[in-house]
């Protein structure tokens, strides 16, 4: 492939007739051509310091009852530019993102229908991005998308860390196979869950990672998915081409399209080293700049709350046992028996409230409070809730005032049991409900089959109506983690009051039957690509027949893993998941979950390897703290780091939480061992981490005569 050199900001292609155009990254690593096929079908492919990572794969769309946009194109115009800024998140893993990209948009005509679409192109140092435009025209306005054929073929049989292709859920552990066993994989891969579709025995879902023979590292997701439906990816295992598989609608359409138009950007992101996959913001970088214009209120949140009991069966979200079903606004509450399980009490909240205060936690989560849940789910019931009306033991004034004389904020919980249109119905007023007794966040969920019936978690209209909904909280200045919802795709860069969402299989499927000790070496990889992750760790009791008898579930982890994953799996929103008890056993462990950022202005990938262990290091945003966290798979091993990140000549304490050493996820989890030591830039740290395990570390400025008696490493 011919290297272009970028000797202006904006140049043009003088040449219409021209078969191929070539692109280069801004480092000159990155490589990709665009060229038309005999027939005028489009294609592109990509390489990587001269090796090819995709192969020519074909672009197009099918589209219902016209002509496809597939093939007898012509090339009517390129252009291309350069783009370099450096924008400041609201929050996130580092104070300032650089945006820097060579762009090549190509302008198509359809000889035969005189429709033009373009393909924009977008290559940066670390990776391709490119989507379909349509530009407003006489001869394509409304428009219906089949299929999207957009291809992505690889180069060999690659190892590939995925999960099943999914209309609803993406909550499955991930399984580590070359491409070419998909297929043979699949049936065992697909676990039970309260909603789930699948579609194909070589469907796999984005954030999808792989590593070649040689050493390459390529994931493949979109960016800014709005108004359109979630891609999947349907692998051809004779050829090792995957191609674009959109979530339909119930009528078994995949998008409706109103030109002008845009869809989502399909991201390759590439390099030879594993820690510069996590360390991109291509997928940030490809959504449209900050829509709010105040975002001061939006800030990072560490909370607590009433959950993990319920998760494990210790306590329930409902509050009697007196009836089948419930017809809100009918149903009698007041008459009814407690069913002495309901977690949701005024006085059990308020001991969380006291908890929150004494050790610094921001806010309090409760589940279960509002009435409905002893009827909820299964039934396909339209009116489930109302999000307003509390049952009879939980006084929300009373937890309102208090929480506020105690300096917590109360964190709203909106279940919608995938009602969608119930909770649209209800949104202005449970927002405003919310700021009138001054929740400033909420939880929400989509459990269950949605609601129209046959619409799926990831179709279009589902799509919008996750936006929707954000959006809508953005206008009341409220916070949102979405639960069940769609896997983000950077579009909290546009709107960061997006603080988290889960859309992956979170902490509670520990407590439902276990997850694969490796997983949280995998979600960096995967679904964190697009966003943050509500995971709700530190979890300390590791046997969960202790919270429930009936439960014989076990987190398959160990406290310092547990500990290592307020640094690994980012997130603005982080949940000390246990219950009080738990973490008054072990209060030097918990003194890390206490002492942990948030919010970060610089974050250093010091070792990573999918499936097996990430290392990252991350300095608090407006301190001079730093916190490293390391979470290991199933193999024991040796993580070996230099402090070369801290001030040269300055002396730091760095308190380690570490694996005691016959410490094992599922032998001995709560054997850990905390030690204090000097360190500096000079400094190295050579540390085992047990099967499961890990590491955390809090590293403070030394202040004049604190250092005395301490080893220096």
């Amino acid at each position: 492939m011919k290297k272009l050199k970028f000797l202006a900001v904006l140049w043009l292609v003088a040449s219409s007739s021209l078969l191929a155009q070539e692109l280069e990254s801004p480092n000159g690593q990155l490589e990709m051509e665009f060229s038309l096929l005999k027939d005028g079908t489009p294609t592109y492919d990509l390489e990587y310091k001269d090796k090819d990572v995709i192969k020519q794969s074909k672009l197009g769309l099918d589209l219902k009852e016209e002509k496809d946009l597939l093939k007898n194109f012509t090339v009517a115009d390129v252009q291309t530019s350069t783009y370099d800024e450096t924008w400041e998140p609201v929050w996130g893993e580092q104070k300032e993102i650089r945006n820097h990209y060579n762009e090549m948009a190509v302008t198509l005509l359809q000889e035969d229908t005189g429709r033009k679409m373009i393909l924009r192109f977008r290559l940066f140092n670390d990776g391709l991005g490119f989507r379909y435009e349509f530009p407003q025209q006489k001869s394509l306005g409304h428009f219906v998308i089949d299929d999207e054929k957009t291809q992505f073929a690889m180069t060999g049989d690659h190892t590939a860390f995925w999960i099943p292709g999914d209309y609803d859920t993406q909550e499955y552990d991930y399984t580590e196979s070359k491409l070419s066993e998909i297929r043979e994989k699949m049936e065992s891969s697909i676990t039970a869950n309260l909603s789930q579709t699948s579609f194909s025995p070589t469907g796999v879902q984005t954030s999808l990672m792989m590593k070649t023979d040689d050493g390459l590292y390529i994931n493949l997701h979109e960016a800014a998915l709005i108004d359109y439906s979630a891609m999947h990816l349907d692998l051809d295992d004779e050829n090792m081409i995957f191609e674009a598989w959109l979530t339909p609608d119930v009528n078994g359409d995949r998008v409706y399209m109103v030109a002008p138009a845009t869809t989502p950007w399909r991201t390759i992101i590439v390099s030879d080293d594993a820690r510069d996959i996590l360390a991109s913001k291509m997928t940030y970088n490809l959504n449209d700049p900050i829509a709010i214009e105040d975002p001061s209120w939006i800030k990072p949140v560490k909370y607590i709350g009433v959950w993990w009991e319920m998760i494990t069966g210790k306590s329930s979200w409902h509050y009697t046992n007196d009836f089948s079903a419930v017809k809100l606004g009918v149903t009698d509450y007041e008459s009814a028996e407690p069913n002495d399980t309901h977690g949701a009490t005024t006085e059990h909240v308020k001991e969380y409230i006291d908890f929150a205060a004494e050790h610094g936690f921001d806010g309090v989560l409760v589940e279960g409070w509002n009435i409905g849940w002893e009827d909820w789910f299964g039934h396909s019931k339209d009116y489930v809730f109302d999000f307003m009306t509390p049952y009879p033991d939980f006084d929300l004034e009373e937890i309102r005032d208090y929480a506020k004389s105690k300096g917590v904020e109360m964190i709203m919980h909106h279940e919608t049991s995938s009602s969608v249109r119930n909770y649209e119905r209800h949104m202005d007023e449970a927002y405003q409900f919310m700021k009138d007794n001054g929740y400033n966040a909420v939880k929400s969920g989509y459990v269950g089959d949605i609601l129209p019936r046959g619409e799926n978690h990831y179709s279009q209209w589902l799509v919008n109506h996750y936006q929707y909904a954000l959006e809508k909280a953005a206008d009341y200045e409220i916070m949102v983690n979405a639960h069940e919802a769609v896997r983000p795709t950077g579009i909290a860069r546009t709107y960061p009051n997006l603080i988290g969402n889960e859309s992956a299989r979170g902490q509670e499927y520990q407590a439902f039957g276990g997850s694969k000790p490796n997983h949280v070496t995998v979600l960096p990889f995967t679904r964190l690509i697009g966003g943050p992750m509500d995971y709700t760790p530190g979890i300390f009791e590791m046997d969960i027949s202790k919270l429930n008898p009936d439960n014989d579930s076990w987190v398959n982890s160990t406290i310092a893993n547990q500990l290592a994953l307020y640094v690994t799996l980012y997130s603005p929103l982080q949940m000390a998941a246990d219950l009080i008890e738990n973490y008054e056993r072990f209060p030097d462990a918990f003194q890390f979950i206490k002492d942990v950022g948030m919010d970060w202005s610089e974050s250093i990938y010091l070792e990573a390897e999918p499936g097996d262990y990430v290392t990252v290091a991350r300095k608090e945003k407006g301190t001079d703290k730093w916190f490293v966290g390391n979470v290991n798979g199933e193999t024991p091993r040796t993580s070996k780091i230099k402090f070369d990140f801290l001030d040269k000549g300055e002396k730091y304490i760095a308190t380690i939480y570490s694996d005691a050493k016959d410490a094992h996820y599922k032998k001995n989890p709560q054997a850990y061992e905390i030690r204090k030591v000097v360190v500096t830039s000079k400094s190295k740290l050579s540390q085992k981490s047990a099967p499961g395990g890990g590491y955390a570390i809090s590293i403070v400025p030394a202040e004049k005569g604190e250092t005395k008696g301490l080893k220096k490493l």
